[in-house]
């Protein structure tokens, strides 16, 4: 699909979603029911409540007799948290595998063979690069850099320029075109299956690419050369960060694990330092959060949890600190930002979770609600506002459909309440959000044939 002319995304907003409304809520039996009986079943899209708080009003829009901004629909002694989705894309591209952000610019990839190119925060499209090396399943973005890994098992680097226009130049291709001449069948430079997600160390310049083959490979792009391969788990490998703090590289995989590895000094081979298991689950995706003070890292498993694990000041070990609980479905997406945690889920709802100061406390703030198949991929950044926090949070789901949400939430001494609340409050989450996500007919057909992930 093409487009022309600067167009943002509310001009191709999907007729059957709305900012203001949310889907009935039907249980995966329900919709199966309806599949058999039209496969072109769409469910209606009654409004949800609107929030009329009083101390709030102040941080919304001026001058607007209905807001959008909606209260979260858990229920805490002091509302912490408003969002709105401001633009709701349907795409024909297909679904979209990875988003990134950089220099004010969002950028989508999908089965396509496209990056889209879209400015922050109106969601205007700047412009697509066409490729022609395959489908692509995983974008990064730093600086003027564009990493792409493309289902023929090779890494592409791209410097883009923002201006009045969009322009973009293709600069290299990973491995070089000499390895395959050279050694076609033995390079250990070639991963010898999809490549699944990238991770980059800003101060040494190393791209870290991690396979389904069970292997991560370090590329030095100073030279553009493979400076190691290794295995790290028994399947395929999900997702890989890295701590930008110490140069630490966290792999987690489908065999239920989560390993830590770090550089040996002076040399470029990675030794394994600390292997996390708590459950048997698949492990999705993860995300770390640093400060001066602390270190946590967060994992979502197939179970619906998200774990997280607090470094020791001293040692440098992490410590299990607990799990997330509240996904009904697999979680296959984090992101984490200053306290926050953003999780997405095959139940087709966004988690944003707030992490306490000084604590490893954890509070479910709010749950985006507006997809209609599994939320694939996140990506947020922050827009600092002069009394609340805000975010830009961009999500894409199997339902082929992209969302921009803008989401506010108060400072932490304005919602914080005791020990004998906070129970309160977990017992009435679970109670008052115990209800089955939307899953979109043709989403469950593919989830029956099991091909769904691959």
């Amino acid at each position: 699909m093409e487009f022309h002319g600067r167009k943002t995304a509310h001009c191709y907003m999907d007729n059957e979603s709305n900012p203001l409304q949310s889907p009935p809520r039907l249980s995966i039996r329900t919709h199966l029911d309806m599949y058999d009986q039209d496969p072109q079943f769409s469910p209606g899209s009654p409004p949800s409540p609107r929030s009329s708080a009083s101390a709030l009003q102040l941080m919304l829009p001026p001058g607007s007799p209905e807001t959008p901004w909606t209260l979260s629909p858990l229920q805490t002694p002091s509302p912490a948290l408003l969002y709105h989705c401001v633009a709701s894309l349907h795409r024909q591209d297909g679904n979209i595998h990875s988003i990134a952000i950089s220099k004010g610019l969002v950028f989508t990839v999908s089965d396509s063979k496209r990056i889209r190119v879209w400015r922050q925060p109106e969601c205007i499209e700047r412009g697509c690069i066409k490729t022609s090396s395959g489908e692509i399943r995983a974008i990064l973005a730093y600086g003027n850099k564009l990493f792409t890994a493309h289902r023929d098992c090779k890494i592409r680097i791209w410097n883009y320029t923002v201006s009045d226009s969009f322009g973009y130049k293709k600069i290299s291709t990973l491995p070089k075109r000499s390895s395959f001449l050279l050694f076609p069948k033995t390079s250990s430079q070639q991963h010898k299956d999809c490549v699944s997600c990238m991770a980059y160390y800003h101060a040494e310049g190393l791209l870290y690419t991690g396979s389904y083959d069970r292997t991560v490979k370090a590329w030095r792009l100073v030279d553009n050369k493979c400076v190691d391969s290794f295995v790290v788990h028994e399947s395929k490998v999900n997702a890989i960060v890295v701590n930008q703090d110490d140069g630490c590289v966290f792999t987690c995989s489908s065999d239920g694990s989560v390993k830590i590895w770090r550089r040996l000094y002076r040399e470029n081979s990675h030794t394994l330092t600390m292997t996390l298991r708590f459950q048997q689950s698949p492990v999705n995706a993860m995300a770390i959060s640093s400060t001066f003070s602390n270190c946590f890292l967060y994992s979502g498993s197939s179970d619906g949890t998200v774990n997280f694990w607090e470094k020791e000041k001293t040692s440098g070990r992490f410590n299990h600190g607990g799990f997330l609980q509240g996904h009904r479905f697999s979680v296959l997406c984090l992101v984490a930002i200053e306290k926050l945690i953003f999780s997405g889920s095959e139940d087709t709802t966004i988690r944003v979770w707030r992490r306490e100061e000084g604590s490893c406390f954890h509070e479910c703030l709010a749950v985006l609600d507006g997809h209609r198949g599994p939320v694939k991929c996140l990506a947020a950044c922050l827009q600092m506002e002069k009394i609340v926090m805000g975010f830009l949070v961009y999500s894409a789901s199997l339902d082929q459909t992209f969302k921009v949400w803008r989401v506010k939430v108060m400072p932490e001494e304005q919602t914080c309440f005791d020990f004998a609340d906070r129970n309160d409050s977990k017992t009435k989450t679970k109670t008052e959000y115990e209800m089955s996500p939307v899953l979109s007919p043709s989403w469950v057909e593919k989830k029956l044939r099991g091909n769904l992930f691959q």
